[in-house]
């Protein structure tokens, strides 16, 4: 009877572990139906609260049209401030919302102008500068509330409603669980595009050839070294940097390692690693990234310690969002072109001039020397309207990394100086569209172009 029993009990458990082994080995489950609650109706719906998704929603909420910004972490700023980047690029012959920003950093004593070396001709890194990342929070908070845009914080993203060419809504995750929101015009604003993906548009990703993406970097800010110069991005002082890393035993995953001098005088941004291979869709390899990533920055500067003009230091705070270099680049009604960068393009529905040369972090550890431009020349190009607008879908405008362009475009344009510029033009042409109840790509880019040199942006 005892071993009839065991047996059974045996039965019922292979059993149980053969139906656990089905069930986790599927691809899918499929939920139970649900009726999702909306949660509002807007004009423009803006997804992402980084440099471009605030302007992008500042440019609208100021010209009247009432706006929703959803952002997933508990802050407005994305990279520049979860992200800590502290270090903001490609800022000349651009007004508008960025020249103001500046101007409220100074005046709350969070700005350095930090010059770019003048080793680039092709370049204007003139208006480089730095900033305190809790004194961008404020600032951004504020002129979003000033403008009126409501604000969704600690909120995901997680899914689009689309009917026929329009998006519909979008379908979001916070603490009171799933919500809906639905609105005339969508900005995509998330870097990685993932208000496009989730619409069905077509997009790229990574080199043409190999398909690999350039690499992730965690950003750390770091007291008690030394102090810097006003600027400390030469080549010879990042291999400086990198010899002395590796003289207290420690190889930095990318090869030219950086410091950023911060406004307060006794804090600096460190920039030491390379995390490869990561994907913007894979929650997985983002977060076994940043995991290695902060490993990386501890183990660094408990060795810069034993060196004597480093003995204090400490670090203060490592960031809670890893920067992602590339995500997906969505499909528009133009693509930018390696050929348009290196010719210096210049278009009827210009919106603003990008300076920064071709800057392609390696895709690989070990490849070449961390970064370089595969041999590429860029000329002074402009940035058209029809590259911000979606093909497959007639109410949806992209800002920041996801815009349509090629992979080497791409690594020019993808600063968060252009990505304010390119939010400040979504934005106008997304608040004209809601309220005149038009198609985005019928308005008229030339009409964007010429509010975007009203309002400060050179080359427009």
């Amino acid at each position: 009877m005892k071993q009839e029993q065991a047996e059974a009990k045996s039965k019922t458990k292979a059993k149980a572990k053969d139906q656990v082994q089905r069930m986790y080995g599927q691809l899918s489950l499929q939920e139970p139906g649900r009726i999702t609650t909306v949660d509002g109706d807007y004009d423009v719906v803006v997804c992402g609260g980084g440099p471009a998704g605030f302007a992008a929603a500042v440019a609208a909420g100021r010209l009247g049209a009432r706006v929703l910004l959803v952002e997933k972490a508990g802050a407005l700023g994305g990279v520049w401030t979860s992200g800590l980047l502290s270090f903001i690029m490609d800022n000349g012959g651009k007004g508008g919302l960025l020249a103001e920003l500046q101007e409220r950093l100074q005046f709350l004593d969070g700005y350095r102008l930090q010059p770019h070396p003048a080793s680039d001709s092709e370049y204007d890194g003139s208006r480089d500068f730095t900033y305190d990342a809790e004194v961008m929070k404020l600032v951004l908070e504020a002129m979003c509330v000033e403008a009126g845009v409501e604000l969704l914080l600690h909120t995901q993203l997680c899914g689009v409603l689309r009917e026929g060419s329009h998006v519909t809504a979008v379908l979001t995750e916070g603490p009171g669980g799933r919500r809906a929101v639905t609105g005339r015009v969508f900005i995509d604003c998330t870097g990685n595009g993932d208000v496009g993906a989730y619409a069905g548009c077509s997009h790229e990703r990574g080199h043409p050839v190999t398909g690999k993406t350039q690499p992730a970097t965690l950003y750390a800010l770091v007291s008690g070294g030394p102090k810097l110069p006003l600027s400390w991005f030469r080549s010879e002082e990042k291999q400086a940097f990198y010899d002395l890393l590796r003289s207290v035993g420690r190889e930095p995953s990318y090869r030219l390692p950086s410091l950023f001098a911060l406004p307060h005088p006794d804090l600096v941004c460190l920039m030491i690693n390379h995390e490869y291979g990561v994907q913007c869709d894979s929650a997985r390899q983002i977060t076994d990234a940043t995991v290695h990533a902060r490993r990386e920055l501890f183990e660094a500067v408990a060795a810069l310690r034993t060196h004597e003009e480093w003995q204090n230091a400490r670090i203060v705070a490592t960031a809670s969002h890893i920067g992602l270099r590339e995500g997906r680049r969505l499909e528009g009604h133009y693509q930018l072109t390696v050929d348009d960068v290196v010719q210096g393009a210049q278009f009827p529905d210009g919106l603003f001039t990008v300076t920064l040369p071709v800057d392609i972090h390696d895709v690989t550890a070990h490849e070449g020397e961390g970064a370089g431009r595969d041999g590429l020349v860029a000329q002074p190009y402009q940035i058209p309207y029809r590259a911000l607008i979606a093909t497959a879908v007639d109410n949806l405008a992209m800002a920041g990394r996801c815009i349509s362009g090629d992979f080497y475009a791409h690594a020019s344009y993808r600063v968060t100086g252009n990505s304010v510029a390119m939010g400040e033009a979504t934005d106008i042409a997304s608040a004209w569209a809601a309220l005149q109840g038009l198609p985005l790509v019928e308005l008229s880019g030339t009409a964007v172009a010429a509010e975007m040199r009203q309002r400060g942006y050179t080359g427009a």
